[in-house]
């Protein structure tokens, strides 16, 4: 994304004048979401008939990811020196995926065993019935198999993976033909140069779009809270707040324990990425933010094939908050219908939920549908239980989308470290001052390839 600079930061480095407090895109989204709860709450009526005002941003926010996802991989995979890298990057950040994954089920697995949330519930499975929207997500659970994502990943058009939103896909469709770019030599030099530009101008669009972040923010929550009300917290707090706790002991023990190694303070880059964490707050989709997030990750210094192939395929394969969501849910409702668990049954479930968590990101139900095809699949927890949490599960997303987005922008800053091309002054300084410093005006030539290595031990950084 050629010169393409984030919107909302606190200067630019362009030598622009820093913004005012007033003029603060983060404050402004944070008072509409104040302003949306009070709504739904006061007058649940009107935060109902909101609805509209925040589906219709999300809407014109997805409309331009399709189009974002395969414009980056292009260009990022174009630019490159070598189609080697490319593939390395890719294997690598699988495989921190992976490795993400199996510590967030651990960690949810543990939590939910050791503060017992559903103990004293005594729920009978067979008068818990499945209705409405529940009953459509366990029915999409049951004919879900564990390998889906295998087979989901080739649309069958082209067109196909732009239109019904699939991000897989597009990553498929994107990393093919940026292949066959470097493949066809000086020949699709131009057509990267014209990726580049649209690019750009695509960018200018998402910009346009987010200046009306806080009147979508504002629509939705005030609609969340005046459908499903705040009364409907206090019957099943345990569980929330544990879910909340344990969610926050992830992003900044663990998550912030990883970035402890790279030298780099989980709180700065929090604090970087506080307007994309306030856009997932008030819409309740990690997706909102994905094409900010990118040029931010750019505007760390972060290289751009790095970004733009770990933080797509990360929406479906690093969901770090769905993950912890599903080992504590799937345990609480066992706990909640007396369904004793041994540990080597947990280990079992666990053992799906590596499989079952994944591709489902930017799916409307996408936790239910996982958590319903774990627990079809196993068979010791009844699927049923799922309509103990059916009524709060619209305010647990908004955790699992902030944890997602944590965690995915973790990763990028790790594969990049991994890939020994991660300047960590540059981080630094950019966490510091807010200015971001992208790849294109540092210089853009290629790191010269260097031993493999562990990711966060013995890599130096480079300018």
């Amino acid at each position: 994304m050629a010169a393409t600079a984030s919107p909302g930061t606190t200067a630019s480095s362009h030598g622009q004048t820093p913004k005012s407090w007033y003029q603060q895109p983060y404050l402004w989204v944070l008072t509409a979401i104040v302003c949306g709860v009070l709504t739904g709450w006061l007058r649940p009526g009107v935060g109902i008939a909101l609805e509209p005002v925040g589906t219709t941003f999300v809407s014109a926010i997805k409309m331009l990811i399709t189009p974002i996802v395969f414009l980056t991989i292009v260009a990022g995979i174009g630019g490159v020196d070598s189609l080697r890298r490319v593939g390395r990057v890719g294997l690598k950040s699988l495989v921190y995926f992976q490795a993400g994954t199996l510590v967030a089920l651990a960690v949810g697995l543990a939590a939910v065993n050791l503060f017992q949330p559903g103990a004293g519930v005594h729920a009978r499975p067979g008068e818990l019935h499945l209705v409405g929207d529940a009953a459509q997500y366990v029915k999409s659970g049951e004919n879900q198999s564990w390998w889906h994502f295998l087979t989901d990943i080739v649309p069958s058009s082209a067109v196909g993976a732009f239109t019904e939103g699939n991000i897989l896909q597009v990553i498929f469709l994107a990393v093919l033909f940026g292949i066959a770019l470097k493949a066809v030599g000086p020949v699709g030099v131009p057509i990267v140069d014209g990726v580049n530009r649209l690019s750009g101008v695509v960018f200018k669009i998402l910009h346009y779009i987010m200046l009306a972040a806080p009147v979508g923010a504002f629509g939705a929550m005030a609609f969340t809270i005046g459908k499903y009300g705040i009364s409907t917290l206090t019957g099943l707090g345990r569980l929330i707040g544990l879910f909340y706790g344990t969610s926050l002991f992830f992003v900044l023990v663990v998550l912030g324990g990883v970035l402890a190694l790279l030298g780099i303070n989980i709180l700065r880059l929090l604090r970087h990425l506080r307007e994309e964490f306030l856009i997932v707050l008030g819409t309740s989709s990690s997706e909102s933010a994905l094409p900010r997030v990118m040029v931010k990750l750019e505007g760390l210094g972060v290289r751009r094939d790095i970004v733009g192939l770990t933080v797509p395929t990360g929406y479906s394969f690093n969901l770090d908050g769905s993950s912890l969501y599903l080992s504590l849910a799937a345990v609480y409702i066992a706990q909640a219908t007396d369904t004793l668990l041994s540990l080597p049954q947990q280990l079992g479930l666990l053992a799906v939920m590596i499989l079952t968590s994944k591709g489902s990101g930017g799916v409307t139900g996408a936790g239910f549908i996982a958590l319903a095809a774990t627990l079809s699949t196993v068979g010791t927890v009844p699927a049923a239980g799922i309509m103990l949490i059916f009524g709060v599960d619209k305010f647990m997303s908004e955790c699992r989308a902030l944890t997602n987005l944590a965690g995915n922008s973790v990763a990028t800053l790790v594969v990049a470290r991994w890939e020994h091309v991660l300047d960590t002054a540059r981080v630094n300084r950019v966490l510091r001052t807010g200015i971001p410093e992208p790849e294109e005006e540092q210089g853009n030539a290629p790191a010269p390839e260097r031993a493999e290595g562990c990711p966060l031990r013995g890599a130096k950084s480079v300018g």
